[in-house]
């Protein structure tokens, strides 16, 4: 069987522009113009239905969410806690307290973390009453609780501007993680304990590291604008005979039923465990 014979240039050149565009029945591509009408008509109007179902699915789903709440918030029920200053690498702390560049970095970042609480910053806030809880769910406006840095004692910054690390006796800030309508039970604290005992004495500001009602419930960042968690000051006082040797401290919060402590996934979860080794 003998081979097509092969087509000459000219004419495969032809048939091709004659395809391009048919002058004879005004064809472009094999179609009529009222057959490419129909094509892009077909699929004006399916892309433009698509687009019209998508925007409609998004915003009846936009009308179930708040600006203000996120809407499912379950999976994180009890806070974390966090200390300040902290350390870049890891929650440990490293100083010499005969030298003032050793701490200066722990010391910058504690000023510079409570200029929020320095009273020219609260003016919008007020004196709350202390021991209640302070609900304003039928306030528009949320008020926030005023904190006075005068409950951090010895750790406020004020008379000691070094926060105690010139004297061997350093402060560590602890709060907890803000969660939107979280209401404490009991008399939520913060109680911090050495796993080395006889190394260190440890001080709390306010008194036996109360966490006061009055802060709770928080409404969330654009409801509950001026907002400021409140603080407990760690002071250690640490043994002269322990210099040179790491320390690990660790906090938890107790004193309230429904703020968990103890999660073996999530270590941050109502505790806090970190590392003080001072030299002389």
């Amino acid at each position: 069987m003998s081979k097509e014979a092969k087509k000459p240039f000219r004419q495969s050149m032809a048939e091709w522009r004659q395809f391009v565009y048919n002058p004879n029945s005004g064809e472009f591509l094999g179609r009529t113009a009222k057959s490419w009408g129909l094509i892009l008509l077909f699929y004006l109007v399916f892309y433009g239905f698509l687009a019209a179902l998508f925007t409609f699915t998004m915003w009846v789903m936009l009308q179930t969410l708040s600006s203000d709440i996120p809407k499912y918030r379950d999976r994180i029920s009890s806070p974390g806690l966090m200390i300040s200053p902290k350390p870049d690498t890891a929650l440990e702390f490293y100083f010499n307290k005969s030298d003032a560049q050793s701490y200066a970095e722990y010391v910058s970042t504690l000023r510079k973390f409570l200029e929020s609480y320095d009273d020219s910053k609260q003016s919008q806030n007020i004196n709350c009453t202390p021991g209640r809880i302070f609900d304003q769910n039928d306030v528009a406006v949320k008020k926030a609780c005023r904190f006075n840095l005068s409950e951090l004692g010895q750790c406020s910054g004020k008379e000691d501007k070094t926060f105690g690390y010139s004297k061997g006796t350093p402060c560590v800030l602890v709060k907890m993680n803000r969660i939107i309508g979280l209401k404490p039970e009991g008399e939520p604290h913060i109680q911090c304990a050495s796993k080395e005992e006889g190394r260190v004495e440890i001080n709390y500001f306010p008194p036996e590291g109360l966490i006061d009602l009055m802060y709770f419930p928080y409404y969330g960042k654009s409801l509950h604008a001026h907002y400021l968690q409140p603080l407990v000051a760690v002071q250690l006082a640490i043994n002269s005979n322990s210099t040179k040797e790491e320390i690990t401290i660790e906090c938890k919060i107790l004193g309230s039923p429904n703020l968990k402590n103890e999660d073996d996934r999530d270590k941050f979860l109502g505790r806090i465990a970190f590392k003080v080794q001072m030299t002389e």
